[in-house]
Order: structure tokens, then C-alpha cells, then sequence
């Protein structure tokens, strides 16, 4: 094994693993919905319950997977990590019942959080901070492609049987961990001392320390807020989607494909669109400016009511696929510029702990948010259940305001820190 690992770097190793992890993963996930909703016959309620499931799992299980990865290796925690994804989403796509799909995503929750950090603190004890951030990016379009290329053999999977996407896929990422097994060094892991290693306490303290910076900061109260409310409509979006084009169209034949393919283009165009929206973002939008990052972040947002109001009520099936792509691209490009946003307003000291403060916060609006949607989705309808993802970003839109006013006047930043423009290249 050690003879193996000499001869392949750490760089390469991480592009296979962006690679191939986006490969599978995608395979599996872009008819996941479709296969919970049809095959196991899944309501809307059970649905999201099924995301709340997986949202809890990964609430609980970020601090001690952590105190893994710190106390005994990056490499163990992130091949472990892989090889749970990929055996929970097998498990998923060979028993299509409630019972087994909740099984399967608390081990997906279970096995993304032994990955969650893992990955990045491999790669950056390996190639040094210096190299990493060209490290991420790369490993970013790596990723993109392999993700394309999921989305086509997910389709053609999917043609012969709606399981199949989902286990093939999932066996792919076992595959994967196999392979890393052999391939994947360790070189420049240092254990963390016993001193600094987190813990229950210390996740505790944490988030008492990372209130009290934002009641003290009233700008990053709004920031949480903001967070929040995004929290609580995210989950509905991303569990009943599928299931809507599904069940309130008829999907338009494709030429000689199945009408089923649709799914894996409406996939892809929705990440080509994504990234091309991004790169004009970065290359017109003035982020040292605060007020103009806040601006856009709410005129984003009004996009995605907008999308979401059309995606629900819309009668027409491609008018539907064309609001799906502006509320896609709404959360896409909405990620990079909320980041320097909350960087901007977080000091260096206590940047951390308020970043993680916000992933907590998100997490809890997911967890609250997804459960009373997927309600109303089993009583009323799915047009419902999204057209209700709308009002509840609507107070949203008051906060951005209220932070409007809190920066009105304020002089233009004439420098960035490095840390802060990073989310956007």
C-alpha cells in the first residue's frame, strides 16, 4: 500500500476523488427524489421527513466525527466517510420503504459528516495552504464534470429501471472508497493536541461564544436571521421538486428518449447555468461594497419568490423547468455572496466559530422548516406545499432591508483580506 501511494500524488488523488465522488454521487441523487416518490411511494410528508432524518443525523454527529478525524487521521474519517455514503444509498435503492430510506440517509448523514472537513484538512496538510485554495478550485471543476456525467448515466439508468440510478451510483462510491483505500496518503497529518480538540463541551461553548458576538453585533443578527429563514424553506424545495414535475405534469416526450431524461437535462443546464451566472457575479458585481453585496443578495431573492410562485402554480411544463432554473440559480449564486457577506461582518478572531454558528442556524431551520411543508403537502397539495416556501422567505426580504439601512452612509472598503473575496473565485 505504501509502495502505491509513492506513486501517485496527493493532488492527483484529491481530482479523482472530486471526480469521482461527483460522478456518483450525482448518479444517485438526481432521480433519488423520483424513485422515493414512485417507487416507494413516499407522500410529501414522509419526504421531507426523510430530509429532517438526515438534517438531525448531521446536527448530532458533526462535533465527534471531528474528534475522529483530529484524534486519529483525516484519511481514515474521509475513506470511512465514502464508503458509508455509498453503502446507505445501495441499502436505499435495493428496499424502497419508508423504514429503509430513513435507515439509509441517517448513514448518508452519518458517513457526509466523517467526510464533512476531513476532505478539506487532508488536502491542506498535504499541499500546504499555499496550494490548496488552487487545490479547491480545480477540485471544484473536477467535480462539475464529473456531476455532468452522472446526470447522463443516471438517465440512462433510469430508462431501464428507476432503482437502478440510485444503486449504481451508490455502488460507485463504494468503488471509490475501495480505491482510495489504496491510492490515498497521508504525508502531512500532524494529530491535533488533546488541548484543542473539540468536544461536546466545547461545541457548548462554541455556540454560547458565537451568540454573544452576534447579540453585541447587530449586523450579524440580521445574518442569522437571514440564515434561518432560508433554513426553514430549503428542505421542502429540495425533497419535493422532482416530485412535483413528476405528478402535476405530463412530461413531454424527448424524440426517441424517454420522457424520463428530462430530469437529468433540467440537472444539467441548472449547474451550466449556476456556474455562468457565478463567473459574470464575479466579474461585474463590486463585493467590497457592502450595501451592493446586500442588494444583490435581495434582488437574488426576490428572483427565487418569484421562481418559486411560478414553479408551483405554473400550469405549462416548460415555463415550470424555466422557474426551477431561476430559484437554482438564486440558491447557487446566492452561496458564495451570503459567505462574503457573513465574512465581511465577522471579525478574524471570532470568524470560525460565527461561521459555524451560521451552518448550525441553517441546520435548525431545516430541521423546523421541513416537517410542517411536507404537512401541507399531504393535506393539500405539492403546488401548495411550494407556493409556501415563498411566503416564508418573505421576511427575508425586511431583514436585508433593515440591513440596508444599517449601512447606509458607510464609507466604500477600499481593501478585502484575501479570506473575504475567496468564496467568489
Amino acid at each position: 500500500m505504501l509502495a502505491n501511494t509513492r506513486r501517485i500524488s496527493s493532488y492527483t488523488v484529491y481530482l479523482i476523488l472530486s471526480f469521482g465522488y461527483g460522478l456518483g454521487f450525482t448518479t444517485m441523487t438526481t432521480y433519488n427524489g423520483l424513485y422515493q416518490f414512485d417507487i416507494a411511494h413516499l407522500n410529501a410528508l414522509q419526504l421531507v421527513l426523510v430530509g429532517t432524518v438526515l438534517e438531525v443525523v448531521c446536527f448530532i454527529c458533526q462535533v465527534p466525527t471531528g474528534v475522529l478525524a483530529d484524534l486519529y487521521s483525516r484519511r481514515l474519517s474521509l475513506i470511512f466517510g465514502v464508503l458509508v455514503v455509498g453503502a446507505a444509498f445501495v441499502l436505499e435503492g435495493l428496499i424502497p420503504t419508508f423504514v429503509a430510506i430513513m435507515i439509509a440517509q441517517g448513514l448518508y448523514g452519518v458517513g457526509a459528516c466523517f467526510m464533512g472537513g476531513a476532505e478539506e484538512a487532508w488536502i491542506t496538510d498535504e499541499v500546504g495552504e499555499e496550494k490548496a485554495a488552487h487545490a479547491f478550485l480545480r477540485g471544484s471543476q473536477i467535480s462539475q464534470v464529473g456531476n455532468v456525467l452522472g446526470a447522463l448515466l443516471g438517465a440512462a439508468l433510469a430508462t431501464v429501471r428507476l432503482n437502478l440510478p440510485v444503486v449504481v451510483g451508490g455502488g460507485l462510491i463504494v468503488l471509490l472508497g475501495i480505491l482510495l483505500v489504496f491510492i490515498m496518503p497521508e504525508r502531512g497529518y500532524q494529530r491535533t493536541p488533546k488541548e484543542e480538540r473539540q468536544s461536546w463541551r466545547g461545541l457548548a461553548d462554541t455556540f454560547r461564544n458565537g451568540l454573544r458576538t452576534a447579540w453585541r453585533t447587530p449586523m450579524l443578527l440580521l445574518i442569522l436571521g437571514v440564515t434561518l429563514f432560508y433554513g426553514l424553506a430549503s428542505e421542502g424545495f429540495d425533497r419535493l421538486d422532482m416530485p412535483h414535475l413528476q405528478a402535476d405534469f405530463v412530461v413531454p416526450a424527448l424524440g426517441p428518449l424517454q420522457p424520463i431524461v428530462w430530469f437529468a437535462l433540467i440537472a444539467i443546464v441548472s449547474n451550466l447555468l449556476v456556474l455562468g451566472v457565478t463567473e459574470l457575479v464575479q466579474r461585474r458585481l463590486n463585493t467590497n461594497s457592502q450595501r451592493t453585496l446586500i442588494r444583490a443578495l435581495l434582488v437574488l431573492t426576490l428572483v427565487g419568490m418569484l421562481g418559486l410562485l411560478v414553479f408551483a402554480f405554473s400550469g405549462n411544463f416548460f415555463l415550470a423547468i424555466a422557474a426551477f432554473w431561476c430559484v437554482s440559480i438564486f440558491r447557487g449564486v446566492r452561496s458564495p455572496l451570503f459567505n462574503t457577506w457573513l465574512v465581511r461582518n465577522s471579525e478574524a478572531r471570532v470568524r470560525a466559530t460565527l461561521v459555524s454558528l451560521d451552518g448550525q442556524m441553517d441546520a435548525i431551520g431545516q430541521i423546523a422548516g421541513g416537517p410542517p411543508v411536507g404537512y401541507l403537502g399531504t393535506l393539500f397539495s405539492l403546488r401548495v406545499a411550494l407556493a409556501s416556501l415563498s411566503a416564508i422567505l418573505a421576511p427575508v426580504l425586511l431583514l436585508y432591508a433593515a440591513a440596508l439601512r444599517r449601512v447606509k452612509g458607510e464609507p466604500a472598503v477600499q481593501t478585502v483580506e484575501e479570506e473575504i473575496v475567496a468564496p467568489l473565485s
